[in-house]
């Protein structure tokens, strides 16, 4: 099954919050070796950042509401994470959650062949679990880089992840097994 990778999130914006940034060295490591494992096997990687314009026209509803944005494009916060071994990898700008919605990522993945997506980056319950839940809408099979991936609510990030594995049968692999998808080793095993 051709897998492509997806690194969401990782930005200096979201590792503002506390609770991520404690997860960060973990975080970078684990999607580095990820990016690593795909680069030698020749399966495609991709970078999804969120970025939003000050004007207003790009934000959600809840910013809106809140009356603050972030991530503004062309800022450092919107910036990949400087340590993040990205150099060369295609990258992708979505404004919302899933990064399906207004963008051209369905497009991108059938043009590479892509079945599937391993997913890693932030957050968990949000980013991750919007792109993994529209992915099962649009028939492509989805595993989770568990080592890979953080979340703000380890809590509401379980809530999610149980939801998406038993009812939409997607997958959480462990490192070895996610190494594995990348590598074409072997198959991994379900978690």
């Amino acid at each position: 099954m051709r897998t492509a990778l997806l690194i969401i999130d990782m930005q200096n914006s979201f590792f503002e919050f506390p609770e991520l940034a404690a997860q960060r060295g973990r975080l970078v490591a684990a999607c580095n070796e990820l990016i690593a494992a795909a680069r030698g096997s020749g399966l495609p990687a991709l970078v999804v950042r969120t970025e939003h314009e000050r004007d207003q026209s790009t934000w959600t509803l809840a910013m809106l509401d809140d009356g603050q944005g972030f991530a503004f494009r062309g800022t450092e916060q919107a910036e990949s994470l400087p340590e993040l071994d990205i150099d060369g990898l295609p990258q992708l700008v979505k404004r919302r959650d899933s990064a399906f919605v207004g963008t051209d990522l369905l497009q991108r993945l059938r043009t590479w062949g892509t079945e599937r997506i391993l997913l890693a980056g932030v957050s968990t319950h949000l980013c991750l679990a919007q792109t993994a839940a529209d992915a099962y809408a649009l028939n492509l099979r989805v595993a989770f880089a568990a080592e890979a991936m953080g979340a703000e609510d380890a809590g509401q990030a379980d809530a999610m992840l149980t939801i998406l594995l038993e009812q939409y049968r997607q997958e959480r692999l462990g490192r070895e097994d996610a190494l594995a998808v990348l590598g074409g080793v072997s198959e991994p095993t379900v978690r």
